[in-house]
């Protein structure tokens, strides 16, 4: 590899077996690496494993300017996630996206949720699933049993109107499943915003806002993004979700106020490079956090990527700025003449 334009393009290991969301992992590093070609950068994928020796050997041996970080999971489990900046900053290679310490603060849902209460910032109230069981939730129905660390709408399971709803549903999951890793959170009816953010100097950008809309819905289905309506073509929910950015000025005292808790969110949880910040609006109007995904999937008709084309950069341009602040961080007079001329040569491109 040319080690002044080369850059490793790192994710999980995707097995034929694995489900959509994973399959799309490898989706974004054909998009990501196609782009980086464009911007005249030299890319190898590497399939990152729990035999983090051989990543290493393998890491040295390709020496890259920088690593272009997708790893969501290793051998599909999302709670890993963070071995791969942890590798790369043992290994002090620079990389995209957020950095060890917000890559665990934000994946880990309790530990960020922790974290954003402690702050006085609005997020749904919660109990551990074991905890439930031996004390039911002091605040009231309705709840929804989330995955403390599953992505992509993975764990996301039913609605329970009633604490005896959810009683029996926890007893049945702990007889097949297990409740480790399984919290109870309150649902909260209402609409859905997600806000993408993207590193910018030493500050982080808000992408436009996005609603999605839970379009001709049935009242007994609910009203939220999961799994189907992620990664199912076929479902009634993924052709019935439809996110809009339009917004009248009726509205932008709840825009303003999202886009202030997602700025709040990226600094409480040391969030870096991008980010995508996830809310619920109540009936009365009052904003919750549900989640905060550093590093959310690159793919071309992604959220992300569609808020960074809503706001004027197409996808291209949107992998050159994720890649930017890192270039700006390295020592060396080769990296600075790469982030130069890549400036100069968009600058030529925009006049």
């Amino acid at each position: 590899m040319n080690t002044g334009k080369g850059i490793v393009v790192l994710h999980g290991q995707v097995l034929a077996e694995s489900g959509p969301d994973e399959q799309d992992v490898l989706t974004q590093v054909r998009e990501v690496s196609a782009a980086l070609s464009s911007l005249g950068y030299e890319t190898a994928p590497l399939a990152l494993t729990l035999d983090l020796e051989t990543a290493a050997r393998e890491l040295r041996r390709l020496s890259p300017l920088v690593v272009f970080n997708l790893v969501e999971s290793i051998d599909g489990r999302d709670r890993l996630l963070h071995l791969a900046t942890s590798l790369l900053d043992f290994l002090g290679i620079p990389y995209t996206g957020c950095g060890s310490d917000g890559m665990y603060l934000a994946s880990n849902k309790l530990l960020a949720k922790s974290l954003l209460a402690q702050a006085g910032m609005p997020t749904p109230p919660w109990i551990r699933a074991e905890e439930s069981l031996a004390a039911e939730p002091d605040f009231a129905p309705p709840y929804i049993v989330k995955s403390t660390w599953d992505n992509a709408s993975r764990g996301l399971e039913r609605i329970s109107e009633s604490r005896q709803q959810l009683r029996e549903h926890l007893e049945l999951r702990a007889a097949t499943g297990g409740l480790a890793d399984l919290f109870v959170e309150r649902y909260v009816e209402g609409r859905e915003f997600n806000l993408s953010l993207l590193q910018s100097g030493s500050r982080a950008e808000v992408l436009p806002e996005a609603e999605m809309l839970f379009v001709d819905y049935p009242p007994e289905m609910p009203r939220i993004v999961g799994y189907a309506a992620k990664w199912d073509p076929t479902s009634f929910e993924y052709t019935h979700t439809v996110r809009r950015f339009d917004f009248g000025e009726e509205e932008r005292r709840l825009i303003e106020g999202l886009r202030e808790l997602a700025l709040d969110s990226w600094h409480r949880l040391r969030i870096g490079g991008y980010a995508r910040v996830d809310f619920r609006v109540d009936d009365q109007g009052s904003p919750w956090i549900l989640e905060v995904n550093p590093n959310p999937c690159l793919s071309a008709d992604a959220g992300l990527a569609a808020a960074a084309a809503r706001a004027g950069y197409p996808y291209r341009e949107l992998v050159r700025r994720i890649l930017q602040p890192v270039l700006e961080k390295i020592p060396s007079r080769n990296a600075a003449g790469v982030a130069a001329s890549l400036l100069s040569g968009d600058a030529r491109r925009r006049s």
